[in-house]
């Protein structure tokens, strides 16, 4: 039975990440052979403003450093708005900086994943071209996340801001609320609804709810992480009752 070590590099303040992602993947291991380990390493950020996402990308370095020596087999590098604020298409340049960080450590390529890239790139895999989007941030922030997702090919039809400054009263919002957020968030015309484009933002609870009453697909930041990495590995992207992205082909 194989097992992977998966690395999380985590901002100081995230109490979800460490949460959603081992729960989905433990989900898997009910219905999938295969199992996983998890490893973190944190960057500090308290505030989601541009001023601290800056300084904690910075840090990203050394945290891939830290779990290079746990020789993990991949690096899920989990802060979309960190990425999204240093520009377009700054996922491909840090994923690859990362990688080659951890190289310098171990001699050997470790692939890093990025909740930033993951996300668009489920977003393509489910064929979408207008997305509305739910994100915690306050607004200025969720439209820099919106800029970036546009540069991705997408339009961006809908967004709800929350206006939630503080990471740990992000990571404490009742995830039963994006229900009614769903329902509010116009969805008419679109072709995915990313759910929470926040790892920090609790969603696993309801991701199924919402996909169930709505016809086009419906996507977390997380859930796009999980794809990302079981495909990183070499694995089916399959994980019960956490959307269409990982529902498996069939139901694509």
């Amino acid at each position: 039975m194989a097992t992977f070590r998966v690395g999380m590099i985590v901002p100081s303040s995230n109490t979800t990440m460490e949460t959603e992602i081992p729960a989905m993947l433990r989900a898997r291991e009910e219905v999938l052979p295969e199992r996983f380990t998890f490893h973190s390493a944190r960057m500090r950020m308290q505030h989601v403003t541009p001023e601290e996402l800056r300084a904690m990308d910075q840090q990203a370095d050394r945290c891939a450093t830290e779990l290079a020596d746990a020789r993990v087999d991949v690096l899920a590098y989990a802060c979309l708005v960190a990425i999204m604020a240093q520009g377009t298409g700054y996922h491909r340049s840090c994923e690859a900086r990362l990688s080659g960080v951890a190289e310098l450590e171990t001699g050997t390529a470790t692939p890093v994943v990025s909740s930033a890239g993951a996300l668009v790139e489920a977003l393509h895999h489910v064929g979408a071209r207008r997305v509305s989007v739910i994100a915690p941030y306050v607004k200025p922030l969720t439209q820099l996340v919106c800029n970036y997702v546009e540069s991705e090919g997408f339009e961006v039809h809908d967004a709800i801001s929350l206006e939630v400054a503080d990471n740990l009263e992000v990571g404490r919002l009742d995830p039963a609320d994006l229900v009614d957020l769903a329902r509010k968030v116009n969805t008419t015309g679109a072709d995915a609804l990313v759910l929470s484009a926040c790892v920090q933002m609790p969603s696993l609870p309801a991701v199924q709810l919402v996909q169930d009453r709505l016809e086009i697909p419906v996507l977390t930041a997380a859930g796009a992480t999980v794809w990302k990495t079981l495909q990183t590995l070499g694995l089916d992207p399959v994980v019960p009752n956490a959307g269409a992205l990982l529902a498996g082909p069939s139901h694509e």
